[in-house]
């Protein structure tokens, strides 16, 4: 599943904790925040807005919520990172590997062992 909704800096911090984390309340993600934390109620609200954005979901417990990613790190990641080529790299992955190798990012050496890997698995298949 890709998530097309943008987040805010802060909700992708909230986010990243609750992946992290698993199913949790916000007073569970507090304790994961460095002095000085939010208030409570702040990462209450996030869990709202997260929530409303399609990316949690809740279950009653006690006399709160258990709040439950709906979607997955990986699948939010790839979705920011196809907006990120095609706003940056005309939407063509070639331009990024061509970049990565450019700015040394990734050597020629470690290009050509992943391509390598690529026709071994293809191969293989």
């Amino acid at each position: 599943m890709t998530h097309e909704e943008k987040l805010t800096p802060s909700e992708e911090e909230v986010m990243e904790r609750i992946w992290a984390y698993g199913p949790c309340a916000p007073k569970d993600i507090l304790d994961l925040y460095d002095d000085p934390k939010p208030h409570v109620n702040t990462v209450a609200t996030m869990f709202q807005s997260l929530e409303r954005k399609g990316f949690l979901t809740h279950v009653v417990r006690g006399r709160g919520y258990i709040y439950t990613p709906i979607v997955r790190r990986e699948d939010y990641g790839r979705s920011r990172f196809s907006n990120f080529v095609k706003r940056y790299f005309d939407n063509s992955y070639m331009n990024v590997v061509s970049a990565l190798v450019r700015d040394e990012r990734v050597s020629r050496q470690e290009l050509e062992q992943f391509l390598d890997s690529l026709k071994t698995e293809a191969l293989s298949s």
